[in-house]
C-alpha cells in the first residue's frame, strides 16, 4: 500500500482497527474536585462556507469554563484550544482524554483555572487535518481565526496571543504545529502531543485492489465502507490536493492509473512541517514556550524528535519528552498532569489590555 504521503501509519495509531474509538484509560477522580462547566455550542465558520465537499459551515464545539467562571463574574481567563485526531470527533476524544474529569484534576492539584476549547474537525473523510482547501474548507482558518474571534465575544477571555495556548494529538497535534508555526499573532504557547504527519515521505506499491477501492468512491457512503487507511488517503488528498476540476470528490491521488503522481506528491509534501518549519523560525520565536511529547512504542517519536532536534538547531527554547506508553494508552494522563499545568505555567493571566 501507498504511503499516504506523511499519513500511513502515522493516521492508523489514532483509533483502533476500522476507524472506531479507541478504549484508554484514565485518572481517577480527586476527592473533592470542583466540577467544570461542559457547554456544547455551534459555531459559525465563514472560512468553511461553500466547501465542494459538503462540509457543514456550523462546526460543533465544546466549552469548559472552569469551576469560579459562574461565580466570579467580574474574572477573564486564558484559553486553551485543543485539537483531537483523525477519525474521531471532539465529542469521541473526551472520552480518551477522560475530559471533564481530566480537567477537574488539574485544577483541583493546583493548576490555575482556564477555559479549554475543543473544536470538531471531522470530516466526510474522516479529518480535515486542520488544513485549508477548496474541497474541504479552510480549517486552519477556522481554528485560528473564526472560532478565536467567536470565544472571545462570548466568554470572558484575555483576548491576548499571550492568553491563548494551542494544543492537539496526532493530526490534532500536526495541526498544533501547523497553525502554530503560521498564526504565531494568535496564540502564545504550544503542546504538541504525539503529532502525526510532519516529514514528507516518497510513495511505495499500491495493491491493484486497494487502488481498485479508491477509484470506487463517488460518494461519503462510500469513503465510509473504506479500511481505515484508504480513507485516510482520501482525507489527506481533499486536504493537500484539492482539484475543483476532479469531481465527485474534487481531489487528486498520489497514484493514477497504476502510476505515482510525483506533482501530487510534492503538494503533500508542501504541507509537512519538517519541510516548512525553515520558514517560521521568526514565528516559533514569538512562543512564550513550546512543548513535544510522545510515546517511546509509539511509531511517532522519531519524527517529533526531528521537529526537536530542528527547534534546538534555531536555538529556540522547547522541551521534548519520550515517555512511556504508546500512541494512545497514557494520553489523558498526560493531559491532566502535563498539558494542563504547561499551560497554567506559560500563559498570560494578567487582565485584558
Amino acid at each position: 500500500m501507498i504511503m499516504a504521503a506523511m499519513v500511513g501509519s502515522a493516521l492508523a495509531m489514532s483509533a483502533a482497527p476500522g476507524g472506531t474509538q479507541v478504549a484508554t484509560g484514565g485518572p481517577p477522580a480527586v476527592a473533592g474536585a470542583k466540577a467544570v462547566t461542559v457547554e456544547r455550542i455551534k459555531v459559525h465558520a465563514p472560512s468553511i462556507e461553500g466547501n465542494l465537499e459538503g462540509e457543514a459551515a456550523d462546526r460543533d464545539v465544546l466549552v469548559l469554563l472552569p469551576p469560579s467562571y459562574g461565580r466570579e463574574l467580574g474574572r477573564r481567563y486564558p484559553v486553551i484550544y485543543a485539537l483531537h485526531g483523525y477519525s474521531i470527533g471532539a465529542e469521541q476524544w473526551t472520552k480518551e482524554i477522560h475530559v471533564p474529569t481530566t480537567v477537574q484534576n488539574a485544577f483541583a492539584k493546583g493548576s490555575r483555572e482556564m477555559i479549554l476549547v475543543l473544536p470538531d474537525s471531522k470530516t466526510v473523510h474522516n479529518g480535515s487535518m486542520y488544513s485549508g482547501s477548496m474541497t474541504t474548507g479552510d480549517f486552519e482558518t477556522f481554528i485560528a481565526r473564526d472560532l478565536v474571534h467567536y470565544i472571545d465575544t462570548h466568554y470572558r477571555t484575555i483576548p491576548r496571543r499571550e492568553s491563548r495556548g494551542l494544543a492537539g494529538h496526532s493530526m490534532g497535534g500536526y495541526g498544533t504545529s501547523r497553525i502554530g508555526m503560521k498564526h504565531a499573532d494568535m496564540f502564545g504557547a504550544l503542546y504538541m502531543m504525539s503529532p502525526c504527519c510532519l516529514s514528507p515521505r516518497s510513495a511505495g506499491q499500491m495493491d491493484a485492489a486497494a487502488l481498485k477501492a479508491l477509484e470506487a468512491v463517488k460518494t461519503p457512503a462510500d469513503s465510509a465502507a473504506l479500511p481505515f487507511l484508504l480513507r485516510a488517503q482520501l482525507a489527506t488528498a481533499a486536504a493537500w490536493s484539492p482539484n475543483p476540476g476532479n469531481p465527485p470528490l474534487y481531489l487528486d491521488l498520489p497514484v493514477k492509473d497504476g502510476q505515482v503522481q510525483p506533482q501530487v506528491l510534492a503538494r503533500w509534501a508542501a504541507n509537512a512541517p519538517l519541510a516548512f518549519v525553515d520558514q517560521y523560525i521568526g514565528n516559533l520565536r514569538r512562543y512564550r514556550a513550546i512543548a513535544i511529547d510522545v510515546g517511546d512504542k509509539d511509531g511517532l517519536k522519531d519524527d517529533a524528535r526531528a521537529l526537536h532536534e530542528a527547534l534546538d538547531r534555531y536555538g529556540i527554547a522547547n522541551s521534548f519528552e519520550i515517555y512511556d506508553g504508546d500512541h494512545t494508552n497514557r494520553v489523558a494522563w498526560r493531559f491532566q498532569d502535563k498539558l494542563i499545568p504547561f499551560f497554567a505555567s506559560h500563559l498570560d493571566f494578567g487582565t485584558a489590555k
